[in-house]
């Protein structure tokens, strides 16, 4: 008896062991707080960023920043790809907007992601790049979402331009870090900020047609951005009243005009038009 009540002891005390080997290996953990004060996302809203910097590509070919600028806008998201959850979570909520859009990297627009991690190469990048393509499966979208690894002094420079700010935890061994893409320019202005893991496909949509002063897009979104307006605090798009309420009187008008018009047409119609025995009806 003594015995079995020894191992039922023995059973229990490693029960919590047993459930963790069963769920695998625990959650990352998060950043410890003082470090949390030294990370952000600080906007550059119309700043220009360093178009010279030089970085690898994911086939190991040298290449600058410049060379995805100049005809179309450019959206730019920092990640490291060996982040164990943020960057992950910010790449798959760019992905699904992605999806969403009918617009398609390296025509309409360019995506660019770099790794802030100076230690990552174009192994790494090639990898990530071979995984989000699998799922976002978009023909011709290889040609236009690069995936960037570079030196220390280029990360510096471009995270300093865009306001990304942040720090290595030794305690957790990872980068506490902000999380949220950017738009820019085809000069390369800083012209919007998404901020969060999860990006609106309107917002993303209507911040492209914005950035690219026309060159994309349609009449719908031209209309869509009269009516909603950036928000910098945000990083999205909401309606603006008055221009709700300006555009609503004037379609009104509009139909009514149209209405207006179309019975004074079939009344002089009527009037000058023959009656059933061909002659007319005026006299």
């Amino acid at each position: 008896m003594t015995r079995h009540l020894a191992l039922a002891v023995v059973l229990l005390a490693a029960l919590p062991d047993l459930a963790i080997a069963q769920l695998g290996p625990p959650p990352p953990r998060p950043p410890t707080p003082g470090i949390l004060q030294e990370i952000g996302f600080d906007q550059r809203l119309g700043e220009p960023l360093p178009l010279d910097l030089a970085f690898k590509d994911e086939t190991g070919k040298d290449v600058r920043l410049g060379d995805y600028f100049g005809r179309k806008p450019v959206v730019l998201s920092l990640v490291y790809y060996q982040c164990p959850m943020l960057c992950t979570l910010s790449l798959n909520g760019l992905a699904g907007a992605l999806e969403v859009l009918s617009f398609v990297p390296g025509q309409e627009f360019e995506v660019v992601t770099v790794s802030f991690d100076p230690r990552e190469g174009p192994v790494l990048a090639a990898a990530k790049k071979k995984a989000y393509l699998s799922r976002y499966k978009r023909p011709g979208a290889a040609a236009g979402w690069h995936f960037l690894t570079g030196p220390k002094e280029a990360i510096d420079r471009l995270t300093r331009a865009v306001g990304f700010r942040y720090a290595w935890d030794d305690e957790t061994k990872q980068f506490a870090h902000p999380a949220g893409i950017l738009v820019a320019t085809p000069e390369g202005r800083i012209s919007h900020y998404l901020f969060g893991v999860e990006y609106s496909p309107k917002d993303l949509r209507l911040a492209l047609v914005d950035s690219s002063r026309g060159q994309i897009g349609n009449v719908v979104d031209q209309v869509l951005l009269y009516c909603y307006q950036y928000d910098p605090r945000t990083g999205r798009y909401s309606a603006e009243i008055m221009s709700v309420v300006r555009l609503g009187g004037l379609v009104t008008v509009l139909a009514l005009g149209g209405f207006i018009l179309s019975t004074t047409v079939r009344r002089r119609g009527r009037a000058k038009g023959p009656d059933p025995r061909g002659e007319p009806l005026n006299r």
